[in-house]
């Protein structure tokens, strides 16, 4: 097979590791920097240049599209989509997960656990708001932050009033979220690969952090999870449409919340944490899935 892997670096870990696998199966497998491809948007021929070349004739391609360029990479990849090349995640599902407001309010719509959140743009009455998601210590959350960037946990009231004020005075878009204290810092990061989760890492954050991000300290270890969790994963990926994704989870008292649902996640963490080939498993599917033409969304949305 011809495989694109669209990545702004490809000394990125999980980039080097599906370019390794892919070849090692047999596949040419070419890495394509989404801000450097450029596209003929045409009705009859649809096509991607890129360093002055056409690209044509890939059979697969892997979007691995950071945060700050969601906007150009979806647009890239749909090109691909309507060229007729299939998707390991498909444009209108990347862009669904990306919105943190949309993707919460698609899982609130279907019953998964979440955390209380309240979203406004100028509440009238910032203690009615925060009162609505159960008070002080709760976290205040950037709409556009990733990897932990953005994220502030408010432990006392006036604390809590202050940090929504401030965001607010920067015309900032926030989501204001119940602090899940018994989580104890810890969350469960659950890969899943065409609807199964084949992989399951607990990440705990450093001392006197919240936030347990990997890039922020954080540590992985291997977790069992329950088949409640499991559930959870595996539904909020099929809501947003992803083939593959990392789902975040927290224990909360109430039972398993969903933090994230993310699009690109990384293989790292997950690899050493588990020591599983995960690399070796999302070019299995592809392998298993690929075919031409074969999107649900034929590039529309």
């Amino acid at each position: 097979m011809k495989i694109a892997l669209l990545s702004r670096n490809s000394k990125l870990y999980s980039t080097r590791r599906l370019v390794e696998v892919a070849r090692e199966r047999g596949h040419e497998i070419q890495v394509i920097d989404v801000l450097r491809a450029y596209m003929s948007i045409a009705s009859h021929k649809p096509s991607i240049h890129y360093k002055g070349e056409d690209l044509h004739g890939f059979d697969a391609v892997i979007p691995r599209i950071g945060a700050s360029v969601t906007f150009y990479g979806a647009a890239v990849l749909r090109q691909f989509e309507m060229m007729g090349v299939y998707p390991l995640n498909e444009s209108v599902a990347i862009t669904r997960s990306r919105d943190k407001l949309r993707s919460l309010q698609l899982l609130a719509r279907r019953g998964i656990g979440l955390p209380l959140t309240g979203f406004a743009n100028k509440p009238d009455d910032i203690k009615d708001m925060i009162k609505m998601v159960g008070g002080a210590p709760l976290v205040v959350k950037l709409l556009e932050g990733t990897q932990g960037i953005g994220v502030v946990l408010a432990e006392t009231q006036k604390a809590a009033e202050s940090v929504i004020e401030a965001f607010m005075g920067l015309k900032a878009n926030i989501l204001v979220q119940e602090y899940i204290k018994e989580a104890k810092g810890a969350d469960i990061r659950c890969f899943v690969i065409g609807g199964k989760v084949v992989a399951a890492m607990q990440r705990q954050a450093a001392a006197g952090e919240f936030r347990s991000n990997l890039h922020r300290g954080g540590t992985a270890s291997l977790i069992r999870i329950t088949p409640e969790e499991r559930s959870t994963a595996v539904r909020a990926a099929k809501i947003m449409g992803l083939s593959v994704a990392g789902v975040d989870l927290l224990r909360s008292n109430h039972g398993p919340v969903v933090m994230e649902v993310n699009s690109s996640p990384g293989l790292e963490g997950i690899e050493a944490a588990t020591g599983k080939d995960i690399a070796g498993q999302i070019i299995h599917y592809i392998e298993t899935n690929a075919k031409q033409g074969k999107t649900k969304t034929k590039g529309h949305g």
